[in-house]
């Protein structure tokens, strides 16, 4: 795989706490392709409050600190990943949602992988089985 469509929890892995976050290896595999020029990533404008949100709720459990969670969303901001607007994805997005039972979320990222040619890696593996069959999604654990 040389581009992929990438879901927050695939990114938010590369920054929270190690110890029994599982997938952490393989979401920390993309990371490294990535900055070696080895892979492309495309996110959707939803991704990054997505991204914030996980990083706040880490903090709130105490999880994490709140400064390593700025510095992760720092970090995560200077790497440049590719972004493309939700707006024109959002009739796909839904028909995904309502079809397939999943939230109009999951639905954007879905669509925006449809519209790109690119796979979506996710690390939610039951967005993986309820879509895979049908869309071009794939779960971390088995990239």
């Amino acid at each position: 795989m040389t581009a992929c469509v990438l879901d927050a929890s695939v990114a938010a892995k590369w920054f929270l706490p190690g110890a029994g976050e599982l997938l952490a290896a393989e979401a920390a595999e993309i990371l490294e392709a990535y900055a070696a020029g080895r892979m492309r990533l495309l996110v959707p404008d939803l991704f990054w409050p997505e991204v914030g949100n996980i990083l706040w709720k880490a903090v709130r459990q105490g999880r994490m600190a709140r400064t390593l969670a700025e510095d992760a969303i720092a970090s995560l901001q200077e790497r440049g990943i590719a972004t493309a607007p939700t707006a024109p994805l959002l009739k796909e997005a839904f028909a995904i949602a309502t079809a397939f039972e999943r939230s109009v979320y999951d639905g954007v990222y879905v669509a925006l992988a449809v519209v790109a040619n690119r796979p979506l890696v996710t690390a939610d593996e039951r967005l993986a089985n309820a879509l895979a069959a049908r869309y071009p999604v794939r779960w971390l654990g088995a990239v």
